[in-house]
């Protein structure tokens, strides 16, 4: 699938639930034939307060959204870099969500575009556990600094194209594998099918 046009997308968010919460930080790669053509990279401002742990986390304090682009001028170069390409994105149903709620609020549209999760592949593939940071390790990709998201796209890409190579991805294509305990995604695109997945655990 490596000939097809893709975009790889990574929020990081001031929070959990993408109806209230927001994106303080974005990074998108766009990918032709197989190579990186171009890649964007900013912080969100955001006039909230971040938490201890998303600072934790993500590295992210309140003074560096205070300076962050404006979310409107973000989200409209992330769409022009989106155009209608497939989507990329370890655990998407997290960040197509925030995608869906943000362009909702800020443009009054969602996206179209088709999609496939490199954690869902992991799943069906791989034992327990696949963060990004474990998947990168496991099939030697450098990830320094996990939890920013330029950081994260690149891996993330490097990830997809080992998957596709070992086997062909185009069989995941829209489909969001979501844990049978936890229930299929509060939100999720029209398109997209919902597979329960029981986590594999090395014996």
């Amino acid at each position: 699938m490596s000939n097809l046009c893709y975009t790889v997308i990574d929020f990081e968010t001031s929070g959990l639930d993408p109806v209230k919460d927001r994106v303080i930080e974005m990074a998108a790669i766009r990918c032709v034939d197989g190579q990186i053509a171009s890649e964007f990279s900013t912080l969100v401002r955001y006039d909230g307060k971040l938490s201890p742990k998303i600072t934790e986390l993500t590295g992210i304090t309140d003074e560096m959204t205070a300076t962050g682009m404006d979310e409107d001028t973000a989200f409209r170069i992330l769409n022009r870099m989106m155009g209608d390409h497939i989507l990329i994105a370890h655990n998407a149903a997290f960040d197509l969500s925030f995608l869906h709620y943000s362009l909702l609020r800020i443009a009054g549209r969602s996206f179209p575009n088709r999609f496939i999760d490199t954690l869902t592949i992991s799943r069906d593939r791989h034992v327990y556990p696949h963060t990004l940071k474990d998947m990168s390790d496991r099939y030697g990709i450098p990830l320094t600094r996990g939890h920013r998201a330029l950081n994260d796209v690149i891996a993330c890409w490097e990830l997809f194209r080992k998957m596709d190579e070992e086997a062909p991805v185009r069989d995941y294509m829209n489909t969001l594998g979501y844990l049978r305990k936890f229930g299929p995604p509060a939100w999720s695109p029209p398109d997209a099918i919902l597979t329960p997945i029981e986590l594999k655990y090395a014996r």
